[in-house]
């Protein structure tokens, strides 16, 4: 009999035969996973919402990207986030083939240290944003809108198509620092009187930062997107507090004050801005806040700062497990709800003292500070927050009509009671970082111009009994593999007979 005509060769057949269906099923799969994982023309999101999708709007701008972005995130890919890594793969399925390809890499500092350098990121849970002549830094943390230490929101997408726009346009937005009144210069390395540090980190955030001395220029410049003025220590004339007040009203200016109390700096009693501030709502006691508490002093005579009110500028410090920021000598700031309310301002006090601080008044008293009554300064009735000295007010104009509030975009102010927050010796300290780009991110409304909503975060709790969840481990190593061994014994038997 021929060997092809034999049973042998009958078995060879057909074992071949299922070698070669399990090769094709095994290959059918891999070619499919490939094209999932490597061409987006086959890839459907169907998950709720389409929470794993591009909106057509972030679409259409990275169509029209003319140059590469790449994008560096400093932490290993297997620790990042689902939802970051989830929303960089999209970035880089919209942009295949286009000139503004962006490219997605993921760099532990530690182990590869030498490319963190060359980047110049040395911090983890950043993601660097570079396209060729410009780049920009944002942190994991401003991804996530937070609420009581959890996370609601996932707002990526917005964060980052806003950073994608701004480096990859030819104009960068700039920040004037008021000088000619003695206030700390950005250009000033000195640890104690210079803001560097604070200029280098608005520098890598694709900000351009120079100074200004109204009293020379004349004029706020038109490209001026923020005003900063860090510790004045002379009055400013009536012209210049004019062209600050036409800034903020009639070219919807923004300007952040950091105000240090004159009666622990020597400063004059009038700094010639009382009556800007209060066009905005604002009043600025002529006091120095003082603590008797000792879990809110430091041994340096610091105030800890720990009451924080919901709201953009103090958002990434409420993102935090325990937000809390050191403060220098400090006067009282607080809102001028009579003024507010006749100007249709809306006064926020971003930042309050505990209820056991009090505002000084009267300097000759000495030995251990004592209150006052009707004389030092305590937090008014109705004040909100009640008990509390604000030491960080913000204002801004809101319009309504037929009973509909809604913002205007006009001016933003920003005032802090203390003038050495943000120089290069306190810019180290916790939550100092946080509060200044919160607040410089809401002056120049970066991260507000994109009409992308977020997407919520969502929770999945299996809440088992200790004896349910002994129940469920016997099962899975008892049950399962017996089932499997019973099926295999029946199929045996079967065949056997």
């Amino acid at each position: 009999m021929p060997f092809f005509e034999s049973f042998r060769a009958a078995r060879w057949i057909r074992l071949a035969n299922l070698v070669l269906q399990a090769v094709l099923f095994l290959t059918l799969f891999a070619g499919l996973n490939y094209l999932a994982g490597n061409q987006s023309w086959g890839r459907f999101d169907l998950t709720r919402g389409g929470r794993y999708s591009l909106s057509p709007e972030t679409i259409a701008y990275l169509k029209d990207l003319a140059s590469p972005v790449h994008i560096v995130v400093t932490t290993e890919e297997a620790k990042a986030d689902p939802e970051l890594r989830g929303l960089l793969r999209e970035y880089a399925y919209a942009t295949e083939g286009s000139p503004g390809k962006v490219t997605v890499e993921y760099l532990d500092i530690y182990l590869q240290h030498n490319e963190a350098e060359q980047l110049g990121v040395d911090r983890p849970n950043v993601i660097l944003l570079a396209c060729p002549g410009n780049h920009t830094l944002r942190t994991i943390d401003e991804l996530y809108r937070v609420a009581q230490g959890k996370r609601l929101e996932f707002q990526g997408e917005q964060v980052l198509t806003s950073a994608i726009l701004e480096i990859s346009s030819a104009a960068k937005k700039r920040i004037y620092f008021l000088v000619g009144h003695g206030e700390l210069r950005p250009d000033d390395a000195d640890m104690t009187t210079g803001l560097s540090t604070a200029r280098d980190y608005l520098v890598q955030r694709d900000f351009e930062v120079k100074p200004l001395e109204l009293a020379a220029t004349r004029r706020v410049p038109e490209d001026a997107a923020l005003l900063i003025g860090v510790w004045p220590r002379t009055s400013y004339t009536p012209f210049e507090t004019e062209l600050l007040r036409q800034y903020l009203a009639a070219r919807a200016g923004r300007l952040i004050l950091f105000l240090a109390p004159s009666r622990s700096s020597l400063l004059p009693p009038s700094l010639g801005l009382e009556d800007l501030l209060s066009d905005w709502g604002v009043s600025a006691d002529d006091d120095l806040i003082t603590d008797t508490g000792p879990e809110n002093v430091t041994e340096d005579s610091d105030l800890i700062i720990r009451y924080f009110t919901p709201h953009p500028v103090t958002q990434s410090l409420l993102n935090g497990p325990a937000p809390s920021v050191r403060f220098g000598a400090a006067r009282s700031v607080r809102p001028d709800r009579a003024r507010a309310a006749g100007r249709g301002l809306q006064v926020t006090t971003l930042a309050a003292t505990s209820a056991t601080a009090w505002g000084e008044v009267n300097t000759r008293f000495s030995g251990i500070p004592t209150y006052h009554p009707g004389i030092d300064v305590r937090a008014p009735a109705g004040a909100d927050p009640p008990g509390r000295l604000g030491v960080a007010v913000a204002s801004e104009p809101v319009t309504v009509h037929d009973n509909l509030a809604f913002t205007v975009p006009r001016g933003h102010l920003v005032v802090f009671g203390t003038g050495d927050l943000i120089d290069n010796v306190r810019f180290a300290n916790e939550g100092v970082l946080d509060i200044l780009m919160g607040a410089v991110n809401w002056m120049v409304d970066r991260n507000t111009q994109l009409n992308v909503a977020p997407h919520p975060i969502e929770r999945f709790e299996l809440s088992l009994s200790e004896r349910e969840l002994s129940n469920l481990r016997y099962s899975l190593l008892l049950a399962l593999p017996g089932a499997a061994a019973l099926l295999g014994l029946i199929v045996y038997w079967t065949r056997r007979h």
